[in-house]
């Protein structure tokens, strides 16, 4: 009669054991400015950049290159990773992070061309050492 609530109680617990052996093994360690970071180059002649970031943390940095460099730092030490950074069109889609039982650390820097007007997120974005 009671059977379908011991057993989401023990599914509960074993999620909840398993969450605190992942955290305890990892000590919550990531860091994502302490690993090697990866880079990808975009070119791009468009006077408008839509910039999609999922809310993970992006510095853009107004710099004298002609293309869109795309630098990205990710540390995880648990949990199924998913990263992105795509171009399409003119909408730059970047996103990293991990699901389920997850410990993952992630950051962006994106340097765009000083003339190029970026929309970050729907807001229009205040470039970094634009002059």
């Amino acid at each position: 009669m009671f059977s379908g609530i011991t057993s989401k109680r023990s599914a509960t617990l074993v999620a909840v054991a398993a969450l605190a052996a992942t955290v305890g093994l990892t000590g919550c360690s990531v860091d994502a400015s302490k690993v090697k970071p990866e880079a990808k180059v975009f070119p791009y002649k468009g006077e408008t950049l839509k910039l999609t970031t999922h809310e993970v943390a992006t510095k853009l940095v107004a710099s004298d290159r002609k293309d869109i460099k795309v630098t990205r730092w990710f540390d995880s030490a648990a949990g199924t990773e998913h990263l992105k950074w795509e171009l399409k069109g003119d909408t730059l889609d970047i996103d990293a992070g991990c699901s389920g039982i997850a410990v993952c650390d992630a950051k962006f820097q994106v340097d765009v061309p000083k003339n190029l007007t970026v929309i970050k997120d729907g807001k229009k974005a205040d470039l970094k050492g634009k002059s």
